[in-house]
This record gives C-alpha cells, sequence and structure tokens, in this order.
C-alpha cells in the first residue's frame, strides 16, 4: 500500500470526494507529459510500439476471414469480412500474440457445378478471367432454377466432380472436367490475391471446401457410431433440439457433405496445420444460426476444439443503389466498388499512390466505424468527404499535423535536445492521446475495431480544434504544441494502420 500511495503521489496532482462513492483524481502535467513522451518520433523504435502491449505474449491466435468462395467474382460484402478480418488479426497482433491468418473457399459444390456446367456447354477449356467465371456461374444458376433438365445435368456434375477429384487425389488420375475445376479456381484466386493486395492484406493459408472435405465425412461417420449423429431418410444429421436449437444435414441422402461437415473437417485441418490457442472465424450474420449447430456438434466431437472457437458476425454492406445477388448476375464486385472510388479519388490526387490510399481509407473507415454487427449503406460521397466522419478527413487532419511539424523544423525552432519546455495546465487534446493504449487493449478485448475508429474521430476533432484555436508555431510554448502535434501524429498513424488505413505524404 505505500508503495501505491506513492505511485498516485507521483501522478496525480488532485484527489477530490466527489459524490458518494466517486473519487475524482487529476492527472498533473508531469504525468501526462510523461506518457506522451513515448509517442513521441525522437523515441524511435518506442513511439512506433505506443498504443501495443504484452496482454497476450505468447498466445497463438489463428483467425479465418474474407472466404470468397472460387468461381464467384468476389463481392462488395466480402469487403466487410476482409477489412474487419484484418483488422482484427492487427489488433490481435498489437496485443502480442502470434497471429495466423487464413481464407477458406467453397471450392466444391452445387455453385462450381453451376458454373462448370455452363463453361462446359459454351466449350470453354481455359477461362480467362474471373468475370467469365462469374457470368458462367449466374448463366448456370438460371439454368438450374428455370430448366429441370439443366438442374438434373448439374446435380449429376456435381456428383461427378467429387467422385474426380478424389480419384485425382488419390491417384493422381485427372480428367478434362478436374482441368477445368482447377483453372478456373487458380483464375479466380488469383484474381483475390490482387484484390487482398491493393487492400493490404495476406493470407498464411488457402484452405478449400474440396480439402475439409473428405476429412469432414471421416469424422461425422466416426461420430455417427458414437451417437454425435442420427441417419434419417439415408442422409446423417445432427439433432441439436437437444442443445435448444435446430436439426441440420451434414451428409446428405447423395452421400455428399454439406457445409457443416466441411466445417468440421476444416477445424480438424487447421488445427493440424498450425496448432493455436484460440480460432476466431469471421463471416456474414445471416451463418450465425450455421455456426451455432455446427459449433454445438463440434462440442460433441472435440470439446477442446469447441470450446477455443468463436464466431465474429458481421452485418451487410449495401450500397445506396441498393440490393446485389451473384445468382442473378447483377453482382456489384469488390473490384468494381474499388475502381469506382479509385476514379473519383484520382480526380483529386495526381499521385496514384495516393489516389490509392485515399480510396482504400474510404472505404475501411466507412466499414470499421460501425461494431462489427452493424449493416452499412456505403455512401461515396460521404465516404470521400474531407469535413466529417470519413477516413480522408482523418488522414487528412494526419498530414496537416504533419505539415505543422515540417515547418517549424524548417524554421529552426523546435526544441533543441535537454531544453525544457514550457510547462502549464495540460491542453484537452493531449488529456484525450493519453487514453489511446487503453483503447487499443478494449478493442482488443472486445475484438471491436470500431472503437479505434470512433477514438480517432474524437481525436481528430480535438486536434482540429487546438489546431484552430491556438498558436502554434512562433508563441511562447512552441516546443511544447509542437511535441503535442508530433505526438497526434503517432498516435493517428498508430491507431490507422491498427485498422489497416495509410497515412499519405500528402493530399
Amino acid at each position: 500500500p505505500p508503495r501505491i500511495a506513492e505511485k498516485l503521489g507521483e501522478i496525480a496532482e488532485s484527489v477530490e470526494v466527489a459524490g458518494p462513492g466517486f473519487i475524482n483524481i487529476t492527472l498533473s502535467p508531469q504525468a501526462i507529459t510523461k506518457m506522451l513522451n513515448a509517442a513521441l518520433p525522437e523515441r524511435g523504435d518506442e513511439s512506433k510500439q505506443w498504443g501495443k502491449n504484452a496482454a497476450q505474449d505468447g498466445k497463438r491466435v489463428i483467425i479465418e476471414y474474407s472466404c470468397p468462395n472460387p468461381f464467384k467474382e468476389m463481392h462488395i460484402g466480402h469487403l466487410m469480412s476482409t477489412i474487419i478480418g484484418e483488422s482484427i488479426a492487427r489488433l490481435t497482433e498489437a496485443s502480442g500474440a502470434t497471429v495466423c491468418r487464413d481464407t477458406y473457399g467453397g471450392d466444391v459444390g452445387p455453385h462450381v457445378a453451376k458454373a462448370l456446367w455452363a463453361l462446359q456447354k459454351a466449350n470453354v477449356t481455359e477461362p480467362a478471367t474471373a468475370e467469365e467465371i462469374g457470368k458462367a456461374y449466374a448463366h448456370g444458376s438460371r439454368a438450374y432454377e428455370e430448366s429441370e433438365e439443366a438442374k438434373a445435368e448439374i446435380d449429376t456434375l456435381n456428383q461427378e466432380l467429387y467422385a474426380a477429384i478424389d480419384a485425382w487425389t488419390e491417384n493422381s488420375q485427372s480428367s478434362p472436367l478436374v482441368e477445368l475445376w482447377r483453372k478456373g479456381r487458380d483464375v479466380s484466386v488469383e484474381a483475390y490475391r490482387e484484390l487482398y493486395r491493393i487492400l493490404d492484406t495476406h493470407f498464411d493459408y488457402y484452405i478449400f471446401e474440396s480439402e475439409t472435405s473428405p476429412i469432414g465425412m471421416c469424422v461425422v461417420k466416426d461420430s455417427l457410431e458414437r451417437g454425435v449423429f442420427e441417419e434419417s431418410e439415408g442422409a446423417i444429421i445432427y439433432k441439436g433440439e437437444k442443445k435448444g436449437l435446430h436439426t441440420l444435414v451434414f451428409v446428405t441422402s447423395r452421400g455428399t457433405p454439406t457445409y457443416e461437415a466441411k466445417d468440421v473437417g476444416l477445424a480438424f485441418l487447421k488445427e493440424e496445420r498450425w496448432p493455436s490457442d484460440e480460432s476466431i472465424i469471421i463471416t456474414a450474420a445471416e451463418q450465425v444460426g450455421h455456426f451455432k449447430v455446427f459449433l454445438a456438434a463440434l462440442e460433441d466431437i472435440a470439446p477442446l476444439l469447441a470450446a477455443k472457437t468463436h464466431h465474429v458476425p458481421h452485418g451487410f454492406l449495401r450500397l445506396t443503389t441498393g440490393k446485389m445477388s451473384s445468382r442473378e448476375g447483377n453482382v456489384i464486385t469488390a473490384e468494381a466498388l474499388i475502381r469506382d472510388i479509385l476514379q473519383k479519388t484520382a480526380e483529386k490526387n495526381d499521385d496514384p499512390l495516393i489516389a490509392e490510399q485515399v480510396a482504400i481509407g474510404a472505404i475501411k473507415y466507412s466499414i470499421l466505424k460501425s461494431s462489427a454487427g452493424s449493416d452499412i449503406v456505403f455512401d461515396m460521397e460521404k465516404s470521400l468527404s474531407l469535413e466529417g466522419d470519413s477516413g480522408p478527413y482523418l488522414q487528412y487532419a494526419t498530414v496537416r499535423a504533419k505539415s505543422v511539424i515540417a515547418n517549424a523544423e524548417a524554421s529552426g525552432s523546435e526544441r533543441k535536445e535537454g531544453e525544457e519546455r514550457e510547462k502549464g495546465e495540460p491542453f484537452t487534446l493531449e488529456r484525450l492521446l493519453i487514453r489511446f493504449p487503453e483503447v487499443v487493449q478494449e478493442a482488443q478485448k472486445n475484438l471491436a475495431p470500431h472503437t479505434i475508429a470512433q477514438y480517432l474521430l474524437q481525436l481528430t476533432s480535438e486536434w482540429n480544434s487546438f489546431y484552430a484555436q491556438e498558436r502554434i508555431i512562433g508563441s511562447s510554448d512552441e516546443a511544447r504544441k509542437i511535441e503535442i502535434a508530433k505526438a497526434f501524429v503517432t498516435t493517428m498513424e498508430n491507431g490507422l494502420a491498427l485498422l489497416g488505413i495509410h497515412v499519405p505524404e500528402r493530399m
């Protein structure tokens, strides 16, 4: 207790009783200055660590996100999972954990059969672009709904593909169907990689359903004998009612695995490839019901795997123009949205890199400023505004602060080493800046990037007030104000980095 009292004495300027059960402790100017020193660029690597902590030091966390399905173009809904997932991965790394990123795609199943059927009908043996494959999928989907003959052919092709892949895996016996499937998947994945480069994300593992299907089938059939599953009209089902859920099919009456069985295989495959302490899966909220039943079944199969697996659902991303459907062929692709916004930012930024950084910053902030479960209506004009709740607004404030610092350095008026800065009552901006590390910890704990986004918006608003009301260069306490500007820039750069947003050199 005496040592605690001594520490409190060092940081507290005043302690007051404020009503029943409350004590107000006001931090001293010296304590605030000491905390902000860690954010000054003169501290080198220490300033780059500003906001980070060791709460999860030594922990291994695997995070699954994005998850577009090959044979479909990546649509704007996948931007939600990709951007939220990358930010959660960065937050987790900032807490000291070792992070593995994986993305999981459905390269087998009805949607693949529909695309392959349409490609075969068009005599395409080597699809050239993801757009070509996306159009084939839309054509196959319409045919499946409108023609009984096409429906039967596609269902047969689906079963043939499973058998052909099994033969290829076991005996390296390729076939024209397998070759078309492999080439189509490669084209799709290559298009995804280019988008991931633009979005500044990457994956340690690309995992596909064709890899998890055999494992899932094996585990489900083994668990059937142990009483976890039941047979019903030729299918293998899980009775979720025993845990307050609903029944789901894991293996169809045709002997093909469903998404649930494949997810069982995925859980085992991930543990084999990269053993972890925690497994986080980020998907759209429409899959909440699926994950509840899947995790209930996994709990009966492998309790330890289930206990460390957490599902983080996100809302839907819609444009002000309305809904979309890949099945109908009017899907709004991620590539198209990024291209449209890039065209807008390029009108005001000659440098292609800066135009890209502003465009991606606008998209990411629009998604990350709301809690992960919220639906987002993306408005292009608002997202690009330099005045208000937007990514470019935060980027511009940071660029302007860097310009103030550069001007001070150019004039030679910056505080010299060993020179005392003028002391005074801390500015509100300073008190807000020192909260950054605790805001990061809160965001990490709750897997909530929006906590960072909302804090940075508040911080930017306070900086703009400070900038408007205070004379910086040439003032009697210029050295102090320049240090505040430097701490602001470090905090903004480190905070935006946790959201995956770059700060341009100029705007």
